[in-house]
């Protein structure tokens, strides 16, 4: 069974609240149950996790080599300032994929930026919390076409 990491950045805990008029009013516990229900259907196993901090998300990543198979990223701000995390993944060697909910390219010129997506196998963004199925789907094709299967 495929195993796939949702790793969260900083102000995701505040989906819902937080500017719902760009991020949507779904919570964080409502993407994560969307994402389980839609997780069952193709027999993928997730594992959760939201921090603020960006050495807790290195050192999730470190932790994900050797336990999951890949990863859904939403690196909130991080994605356009961290090269620590972008070395993180390319350390891990593990498939990611980044997702973002609204759709970075049309927002503040800042935002065009990833460093995320210097290692990631593609980008979803702009979709709300479809884009994190989105990602499940690519990063499953992904592993099965790697896996000869």
């Amino acid at each position: 069974m495929t195993k796939l990491l949702i790793l969260n950045g900083p102000n995701l805990n505040l989906l819902g609240t937080r500017q719902p008029e760009v991020y949507g009013r779904d919570t964080l516990a409502d993407v994560e149950a969307l994402c389980m229900s839609h997780a069952e259907q193709s027999g993928t196993n997730l594992v959760f996790y939201q921090s603020n901090h960006e050495g807790a998300l290195i050192d999730r990543i470190h932790a994900a080599r050797g336990s999951e198979d890949g990863i859904v990223f939403n690196a909130g701000a991080y994605t356009h300032t961290s090269i620590a995390l972008l070395d993180a993944i390319v350390s891990v060697e593990l498939p990611v994929v980044e997702v973002h909910l609204s759709n970075i390219h049309a927002r503040e010129a800042f935002r065009h930026k990833s460093y995320i997506s210097k290692a990631a196998l593609g980008q979803i963004c702009g979709f709300g919390p479809q884009s994190y199925l989105l990602a499940i789907d690519a990063l499953n094709a992904h592993l099965q076409g790697a896996s000869g299967q």
